[in-house]
Order: C-alpha cells, then structure tokens, then sequence
C-alpha cells in the first residue's frame, strides 16, 4: 500500500486526519508566537496528556562566612506539580471548493486563521475564565486570593496593584492589557503626593513607544471579553503551559454550525451556501502555579472579564 503523502492527496479523499508536519509545525509557531498567555507563560515539555514536574518554590540562600568558620547549607525548595492536557478545538467554515486542493495546499491556505482561532480561544480560557476546561485560570486565582483592586487605572491603583504582588514576595514581571487602555496607562505617574491630591515631579511610568508599565513589559489582549480598564500584572514565572501532540483535522460538509451565526443571528447552514468546514483539535496543557503571584485592576462596575470591546 502506497504511503500517506499530503502533497498528493486531495483533500475530498482525506476528510480526516492529521494535519501535515510542516503545517502543523507552522501553525504551533503562529499560535505561540500571537498568543499573548504563551508569550509571557513557562513551556514545559509534555509528551503524554498529563505531566507530573518540579519547580523551584525557594531557591538556595548565600551566607558571609567568617575566616575558619564552616559555611553553612541551606537546600532548595522543590514543589511537585500535576499538569493535564484538554483538547482544544475550533471550526472555521471555508468555501467547498477547497476541497480540490491537496491537504499540504488546503492547511497552507487556512494555516493563519487555525492559529488566530486557536491562540484566541486559549487566551480567553486562560486568562479571562471564558469556556475555560481547565483547572484554573488568571481571573480565577486572582479571584481565590482576592488580589483585586476596583476603580479606574492610575497611579493610586498601579500601586495597590503590584503591592499584592510584591507583598506576596513575588516581582510583577508583565502586564496583560487592551490596547483601549492605552490613554488610561498615562495617568500612571510616581511622584510625592502633596495634601491636596497634586504629585511633585511626576514621573510618567508608562512608555507608548515600546508598551512597557514600570519598565515590564505590557502585552495586549484583543478580546471583546475583556473590559477597558482591566489590567492583570503578575509573575508569569509562576504559570506553565505544554503541546503533548501534533494537531488533527475533521471536514464536514453537512453540519449546521450552531456556533456560529449569519447576520441575521442564524446559525450557518454549509450545505446551504457551499461551504464546509474544518475543525482543527490541538491537545494543551495549562496550570498557574502560585495564584497570589498575580493581581488585576478592575473597573467599578465589572464583574471581571466584561463584554466591551
């Protein structure tokens, strides 16, 4: 029996599968290079759906040592962590036409809008608790530690916000934002604050030209999930996320998708309008490891993970 090549077979013979190595491989880059959680998380390399690691929780502390003394020891603190792997799935209709492509073609055509679905849906999961199948999230530990400041971004609230961080004994290494927060970052300002509310020399701490909040890095979360005004900082040493395996594919021609609506609110019937769709699966792993490294600005009225886009 001859052997599987992709670059050969159309895709109306091949309906279901795996998706080509070098696409996949593409798809992963697009994925981890645009998702703003695998930006800022820790890889860990998974090769099964769960992952049992270690991380350093304290590391090894340095003495003075007087002349004939012994030095003295102190051992790291090692903690064990569990992570598992959930499926991830997302469908994008396409026109039927393209199923006269070959399945290295097809996977070449759509690979930018698997990734944009995939690091879009992981993101939200992850940070925001939206359809989330995992364990935890940022707004969830944030929630559980009560690491939450209400009202509006400014100087005050910066403060109260990466206060919990740090009184946590952890250093605020990113924030999460939305590019609509950008006008409300540069009332962040540092400075003496007199009696009557007017700060002496005030130094501004955020910088537009490169997006950094307090010389850490600021990462834009394009979500309608999310409200303007929220901002999440934290540690992001203290989250980790894996790939334990390649990426598979499903096309339907038949399906009415109820996920997904015309304009008329109605869900999309393929067959209708000579569509298809495929649906891509990916298996990923996700896990905060210390909940009080992390902390959010919400603005009064928000529930956390608003609707506004």
């Amino acid at each position: 029996m001859p052997e599987f090549n992709p670059d050969n077979v159309l895709l109306q013979d091949a309906k279901t599968g795996a998706i080509p190595e070098e696409q996949g491989t593409l798809i992963l880059k697009e994925t981890m290079t645009n998702s703003v959680m695998m930006q800022l998380a820790q890889y860990e390399e998974m090769t099964k759906q769960k992952k049992t690691f270690q991380y350093l929780a304290e590391g090894v502390g340095a003495y003075w040592v007087g002349e004939g003394e012994v030095i003295q020891t102190s051992k790291p603190q090692w903690l064990t962590a569990t992570m598992e792997a959930k499926k991830l799935g997302v469908i994008i209709p396409v026109s039927r036409e393209f199923l006269q492509y070959t399945v290295t073609d097809f996977f070449t055509q759509v690979r930018p809008l698997i990734a944009e679905a995939f690091y879009k849906k992981f993101d939200e999961a992850t940070i925001l608790g939206v359809d989330n199948p995992f364990a935890q999230s940022l707004q969830d530990s944030i929630t559980d530690v009560g690491h939450i400041v209400t009202g509006d971004i400014n100087g005050d609230t910066f403060f109260e916000l990466t206060d919990f961080v740090n009184d946590a004994g952890f250093d605020v290494n990113a924030f999460v934002s939305k590019t609509q927060n950008r006008s409300l970052l540069r009332r962040v300002v540092d400075g003496f604050k007199q009696d009557d509310g007017t700060i002496t020399d005030p130094v501004r701490l955020y910088n537009r030209s490169n997006n950094t909040l307090d010389g850490q890095p600021v990462v834009d979360l394009d979500s309608t999930h999310m409200q303007k005004g929220e901002l999440f900082a934290g540690n992001f040493n203290y989250v980790r996320y894996g790939i334990p395996y390649n990426l598979n594919y499903s096309i339907s021609e038949e399906a009415q998708l109820s996920s997904i609506v015309d304009e008329n609110g109605e869900p999309i019937n393929l067959w209708e309008r000579e569509l298809m769709a495929v649906r891509a699966t990916m298996d990923v792993g996700f896990m905060v490891l210390k909940d009080d490294a992390f902390a959010k600005i919400e603005p009064n009225g928000s529930g956390g993970g608003g609707v506004e886009g």
